[in-house]
């Protein structure tokens, strides 16, 4: 899990129980932070932007609930460990300051 970083984008595969039966989701999107390093409460947050309205998650990282994360494509180096500022930003303008293609 050392390669989920800021500015990355990622394709998180969850699980989810409803009732007596299991699904997978998919929910791709680009990190703002990730907190609290290689330690059990570790976790990391991606922001999409889900029928025009932003959507974030918090996953924790040991999560038995997280079946993959799939990295899409990585900067080389981003400016901040917490890019927060993306939230406030339109996607191309996003993508200009991390450095990445989408």
């Amino acid at each position: 899990m050392k390669k989920i970083k800021s500015g990355a984008m990622v394709a998180v595969t969850e699980r989810i129980r409803e009732g007596e039966k299991e699904r997978t989701s998919v929910f791709k999107g680009v990190v703002l932070a990730r907190k609290h390093g290689e330690s059990s409460g570790g976790t990391f947050t991606v922001r999409s932007v889900v029928g025009g309205v932003g959507v974030e998650k918090v996953y924790p990282i040991y999560s038995p609930n997280i079946a993959s994360v799939k990295i899409l494509s990585s900067p080389k180096k981003v400016g901040r460990s917490k890019i927060y500022y993306i939230r406030e930003v339109s996607k191309k303008k996003s993508r200009q300051k991390i450095g990445i293609a989408a």
